[in-house]
């Protein structure tokens, strides 16, 4: 069945190419596919479209569908060009003309823009619910391993000493400006697109602020055209705020990477964490950091793949969009792995003592020597070049246990309480318990 079928039928070749992988991919849509009808029929009731007791009839069997959709058999039917047309078929399988009502007042195009808009919130909620568990292992980690010192680096050179405290803590404070974008990209989401038809809004007398109640949205796209030049653009500001969390975790496999080598050796891992080589005995690798690294590269290329997928479209519905699924559904579950890896490996580090006693990194203490005289009464200047002459003569000595750094965000005061707050008030502003409640209202 093809909601579009007339008389001709369409070649086998075309047919075959035009539908793609919608099949598979509809299955992403499916539990939202039902729930957007069931708040469509609740509309077209109150607007004298569907009589009342078709209306019941119709959101009866939705509810059956729904629960056939949450089971791991469900299947779209082959003879089925997609998600939307394969309910329409149960529907009027089971009960007959009343079934061919449901698409009234509506288009494939806003259908499958409001299946992806309720599947996005979805995913980012469970996103934000992921990170949240990143966030506070890295703050634990933070302050378990807060007077552990390690060097710290600017163009891979000795700079001056920080801390696991510092090292962890950081990724734990990007998650939150990570969090601000995906915040961001869920109140773009967070609109109905509704009742904007094809894309020119519908001559019946259709309540959109109604179907923007029973979903749980925020608000709706008010302008018709608009709402389907969201298509596209939607995605690629999704895929941008994925993006910022996957540099977040490159970033910081990177760094595993390297203070797992023998030639820093900052950290180290369980045996049953780290992977062999075939011919070379003494080997652990960081497999699992360089496979996130990678994955997350890939994720850091989807806002321009998808920039390049939307390039030079005009207003309008155009079929390139049926592909952004394909680039943009997989990375969710793909970021979602990475986040658990990441709470697996961070869980079970094992961190080395006294780095920083080692005679070779001395000169991260320059800084530090530099700072005494000024305390001292040395301008900084005249401070700066007597160290510097001293390293440059061989006479540079310096105390390891001297440090005191106390101002906000620094060795001696972490500052995780206040990053914890702006976590929370970010998170906090999601309305999450919002859009459960409509669901629940739509489905009992």
């Amino acid at each position: 069945m093809k909601l579009w079928e007339k008389h001709t039928p369409l070649s086998e070749e075309v047919e075959g190419f035009t539908v793609g992988k919608d099949r598979d991919l509809d299955m992403y849509l499916a539990r939202f596919d039902v729930l957007g009808s069931l708040a469509h029929i609740r509309m077209l009731e109150s607007v004298g479209l569907i009589p009342p007791d078709e209306s019941t009839s119709l959101q009866k069997e939705l509810k059956n569908i729904y629960e056939e959709v949450c089971r791991d058999d469900f299947e779209i039917d082959e003879e089925s060009e997609d998600i939307h047309s394969h309910i329409e078929s149960l529907l009027t399988k089971k009960l007959g003309e009343a079934g061919k009502k449901i698409h009234s007042a509506r288009s494939r195009n806003d259908q499958v823009l409001l299946d992806i808009r309720l599947f996005l919130r979805e995913e980012l909620e469970g996103l934000v619910n992921k990170i949240r568990e990143v966030f506070d292992l890295l703050q634990s980690q933070s302050e378990k391993y807060k007077n552990h010192l390690l060097p710290g680096y600017s163009h891979f050179q000795l700079a001056m000493p920080s801390s696991f405290g510092l090292w962890f803590g950081a990724y734990a404070e990007s998650l939150v400006d990570d969090m601000i974008t995906l915040k961001a990209a869920y109140d773009v989401v967070n609109k109905n697109p509704l009742g904007s038809a094809a894309g020119f809004g519908s001559s019946f007398p259709i309540n959109r602020t109604m179907t923007t109640e029973l979903m749980g949205f925020e608000t709706l796209n008010y302008n018709v055209v608009y709402a389907q030049m969201g298509r596209g653009k939607t995605e690629r500001i999704v895929a941008m705020c994925l993006a910022n969390i996957a540099d977040t975790y490159a970033r910081l496999s990177m760094d595993a990477c390297l203070y797992l080598s023998q030639n820093f050796g900052f950290i180290s891992f369980p045996a049953e964490f780290t992977t062999g080589s075939s011919i070379m005995p003494h080997k652990k690798n960081p497999d699992v950091f360089e496979l996130v690294r990678a994955h997350c590269n890939r994720i850091k290329a989807l806002p321009n793949e998808i920039i390049m997928m939307t390039t030079n479209l005009p207003s309008g519905y155009h079929r390139d969009l049926q592909l952004l699924k394909e680039n943009l559904f997989p990375a969710f579950k793909s970021l979602h792995q990475c986040s658990e890896m990441l709470l697996l490996m961070l869980s079970n580090i094992e961190v080395t003592e006294g780095i920083l006693t080692d005679e070779k990194y001395k000169y991260v203490f320059s800084v530090e020597e530099a700072n005494k005289l000024v305390l001292q009464g040395t301008p900084f200047r005249d401070a700066y070049k007597k160290i510097g002459m001293d390293i440059e003569l061989g006479l540079f000595s310096y105390d390891p246990k001297s440090l005191s750094h106390t101002h906000e965000g620094s060795i001696g005061n972490l500052s995780n309480e206040e990053i914890k707050n702006q976590m929370e008030k970010i998170i906090n502003s999601f309305p999450f318990d919002k859009v459960k409640k409509a669901f629940h209202q739509l489905l009992e």
